[in-house]
């Protein structure tokens, strides 16, 4: 199992597609998509939220548990779910892989407002909605020390430096990453 964890728009959809598409039946488990497939969830986003960690975590025990990868890009800036997802890693004799993606705070905050203005995914739409509901770019920039403290905290995770435009070096960056 794959944990991608990293601030908005540092590219951790993008490295888990292609992580997916370069590595046969590999799941790409995003838990965005599983929360956009539950009715109404914006109507109260953080039941939504925990629910479709909790499909996310059975769906990754039996693609696993099936001797299939799964990747995760999610970004957690606390550390119950990523404790859940390296809990069910071992149960089912699955080596975990924590993989911070990281880059400034300032580019992320840049890039995550140029994201928003070109959005064309749902998700992106939907993750500007959240961060602005709840108190846009000072939010973000909230985001980014939690990641900071849960990155300092798990001393496992392997850090990925982002390079905007380098797509190819970050993603070559990762499959080091994972020895």
């Amino acid at each position: 199992m794959i944990l991608l964890n990293g601030p908005p728009a540092c590219g951790k959809s993008t490295l888990a597609g292609r992580f997916a598409d370069d590595h046969p039946l590999t799941l790409n488990l995003d838990v965005d998509r599983v929360r956009s497939l539950i009715g109404r969830w914006r109507d109260d986003p953080h039941t939504a939220g925990l629910l479709a960690r909790g499909v996310t975590l059975a769906a990754a025990r039996a693609h696993l548990s099936a001797g299939h990868d799964v990747v995760i890009p999610q970004f957690l800036g606390r550390t119950t779910f990523i404790d859940q997802l390296e809990r069910l890693s071992r149960e089912v004799g699955a080596t975990f892989h924590e993989v911070v993606l990281l880059d400034s705070k300032e580019n992320v905050l840049r890039r995550f407002a140029e994201r928003t203005r070109a959005a064309a995914d749902p998700l992106h739409v939907e993750a500007h909605e959240m961060i602005g509901r709840d108190g846009g770019f000072d939010d973000l920039s909230v985001m980014y020390d939690r990641l900071m403290e849960v990155t300092a905290a798990r001393p496992q995770a392997r850090i990925v430096h982002v390079e905007e435009g380098q797509v190819d070096r970050t993603y070559h960056a990762l499959l080091r990453s994972l020895g």
